[in-house]
Formats: C-alpha cells, sequence, structure tokens
C-alpha cells in the first residue's frame, strides 16, 4: 500500500540531504524558497482533502524498540528555565494568552490534573531518520477551551525558553505555530511523559507539542507561552515558525 508519510519523508530527506543547491533556500530573496511557499498550500489542502480528521497511524508498546532520539535543541542555556530545571519544575507555569477570553497561566501540577491522552505514535525528521514512543499530556484543545479563544483567532503561536541564535537584538528563541483545526485535532496534545516517566530534558521538558500528522521540528519544546492570533506577519520574519522563516515549509505536513 502506498504510504504517503513514508513517501513525503523520503523525498524531502533525499532532497535536502547533501545537495548544495538547496543552501540558498534560507535567503529571503531565494526563488528556491518562493517556490517551496507557493505549493505549501496545496500541500495542506490536498492533505485535509485526502485525510480530514484522521489520526496518524498509532503503535504497540512493543514497536518502541530504541529511546526517543532529541531533535533540535537539548538543554536550554536561559537562566530561568535552568533554575526550574533543578526544582523539578515546580515553578514552571504555562501562560495561554492572545486572543482568548479568559487568560491562563497554568502550572504543571494543573496541567496533570487535566483529563489526558496517551499515544504511541512515530516522530519522522525531515533529516530522514524516525522514532516511536509513548507520549502522554494533556489535549491542545482542553487547554485552549479553557481561555476561551475569541472568533477572530486563527492561530496557536508557541513561544519556548530554548535560544537557537544570537541575532545584533539579542537572542533568538525557538516559536512555532500551527492553525486551530490542527490545534483541536485529537492528537494534538502538550506531552508531559514520554515512555511512562517525565518529559526528559532533551526531549523538551517539562512540556512539548505534539502534533502527529506533521513533521519533528513542528512540534515545539520547551513551550512556556501559547499565543493565539489572527495573524503570523508580526512573528519573526511573517512567515510563521523559526524553521519556515528559514526556507521550510510552515505546514509539514506528512
Amino acid at each position: 500500500m502506498f504510504d504517503r508519510r513514508k513517501f513525503l519523508l523520503g523525498s524531502t530527506a533525499a532532497a535536502l540531504s547533501g545537495c548544495k543547491i538547496f543552501d540558498s533556500a534560507g535567503r529571503s530573496d531565494s526563488h528556491l524558497r518562493a517556490l517551496f511557499a507557493s505549493h505549501e498550500g496545496l500541500t495542506r489542502s490536498a492533505q485535509r482533502a485526502l485525510i480530514g480528521d484522521a489520526l496518524a497511524p498509532e503503535f504497540s508498546e512493543a514497536d518502541i524498540r530504541q529511546g526517543q532520539r532529541p531533535n533540535g535543541s537539548t538543554d536550554p542555556v536561559d537562566a530561568s528555565y535552568r533554575q526550574m530545571a533543578q526544582s523539578a519544575f515546580r515553578d514552571y507555569r504555562l501562560t495561554v494568552t492572545g486572543l482568548v477570553e479568559t487568560p491562563q497561566t497554568l502550572s504543571l501540577a494543573d496541567l496533570t490534573t487535566l483529563p489526558s491522552r496517551t499515544q504511541i505514535t512515530r516522530h519522522d525528521c525531515v533529516e530522514g531518520w524516525s522514532c516511536i514512543a509513548k507520549w502522554q499530556g494533556v489535549p491542545l484543545g482542553t487547554v485552549l477551551t479553557l481561555a476561551k479563544p475569541k472568533l477572530t483567532a486563527r492561530y496557536a503561536v508557541f513561544h519556548c525558553f530554548d535560544a537557537i541564535e544570537r541575532s545584533l537584538s539579542g537572542e533568538v528563541f525557538y516559536y512555532e505555530s500551527i492553525d486551530l483545526i490542527d490545534a483541536y485535532h485529537p492528537q494534538t496534545i502538550l506531552a508531559y511523559a514520554m515512555n511512562g516517566a517525565p518529559l526528559p530534558v532533551a526531549n523538551g521538558a517539562p512540556l512539548r507539542l505534539r502534533v502527529e500528522r506533521q513533521l519533528g521540528y513542528k512540534m515545539a519544546k520547551y513551550v512556556h507561552t501559547i499565543e493565539l492570533t489572527d495573524s503570523l506577519a508580526t512573528l519573526g520574519f511573517g512567515k510563521g515558525s523559526y524553521w519556515a522563516d528559514r526556507g521550510y515549509e510552515r505546514y509539514a505536513g506528512i
């Protein structure tokens, strides 16, 4: 049977690995970047037309044959983050703000008392590797419902503790976004546990996004704030995520 996830992941990895012609895609004036962006809306529309609200494949515990390989940052150096990590994140707070009627400030204990979902899914990285792990967390839709999104809200933006680079204006912290359709998908969770244990720092503790029908770089780690907005124009360079601003797809569906 044709496996769309494997095809897209394999073709993307083949195109990006060892091919210097794609190095220019990160430039704002790149013709390649414009070409990729012009097809992204088609990719998103086609996926939703084909699979709708269908679930990503889920697996059994017997399928977990290796540790979950960390992606992206593995140990934020932000001072406030490191201090919270030393006390098992007792002082951690998730803020939900922006276009909401009832802004939220939730501790890790608050989040773990909300109804949870456990799912065993495959993490597919744009670099070409994958891992299967068991994730437990609170559905993102549950948290957003507490905050009561305004009718004008279209996107959930995730602000994170991990600094990816330093620019002339200071450190650039990781940011990501998904639209509210994906935010309310049942498999979109804020994970606080992995493989039956609290989420390790290398994998995004204390809280990371899991949006199972998209590539791994969409699954923001070290999340501290969720901002609901009606536009992505003021986020980074206006493309909707740290990596989208550097030539990757914002949607990244598989």
